[in-house]
């Protein structure tokens, strides 16, 4: 009886781990697939419906992973300001100190980064209808900004200095600001001047 009793109390953790299991996993895809739509498509062009389909589950799933769509938008910003972060901190990690800045601005400022936008920078992307949405959202974006400045001040001599942070903000407002212009206009060469016009400002020296 003992040990029917134990292997029913096995049976239903292993059950009940499995669906956690299953449940995470689909949480995953949801949040995978919200944060390429919402720098895709942007916030309102970014519904449930869509998201499910892509992540190969049912709409009426939804509300089992996130209590409104704005929670799922919310949820999916971190996700891609995350994902933007881990690129830049392997980019850094790459190669040595002294090039690191270099080597972020031009990653970012590359073609590759300009065409890719589900994958790209969501600051960029998402930008100009941040203003707009739930403060959760808001807060995300403010965070990551402020880790990319934060990161970018580390790669100058003086950082710890008033000065480099102050050089940081210049230099993220620019190659953000650089980056959505070079994805806006349908010129590939005024693209391509742009991106080179930002690089000679602020790396002079590698220029």
């Amino acid at each position: 009886m003992v040990f029917e009793f134990c292997m029913m109390n096995v049976m239903r953790n292993e059950n009940t781990s499995a669906r956690a299991a299953a449940k995470d996993a689909s949480h995953e895809r949801i949040l995978s697939a919200a944060a390429r739509a919402i720098r895709r498509s942007g916030y309102d062009g970014t519904g449930v419906a869509d998201i499910m389909k892509e992540a190969g589950l049912t709409h009426g799933a939804f509300y089992s992973h996130f209590a409104s769509r704005e929670a799922m938008l919310a949820e999916a910003a971190s996700r891609a300001c995350a994902e933007t972060a881990a690129a830049a901190a392997e980019v850094v990690a790459n190669v040595p100190p002294g090039k690191a800045l270099e080597a972020m601005l031009r990653t970012y400022l590359s073609p590759e980064h300009i065409a890719g936008v589900e994958l790209g920078c969501p600051l960029a992307a998402l930008g100009s209808e941040t203003p707009r949405q739930v403060p959760e959202v808001r807060r995300a974006l403010t965070r990551h900004l402020k880790e990319m400045i934060d990161l970018v001040a580390r790669q100058f001599p003086d950082w710890g200095h008033p000065s480099a942070h102050e050089r940081a903000l210049v230099t993220v407002s620019t190659m953000m600001g650089t980056l959505l212009l070079a994805r806006a206009v349908d010129e590939p060469a005024l693209s391509e001047r742009l991106c080179a016009a930002a690089l000679k400002q602020l790396l002079p020296e590698e220029a």
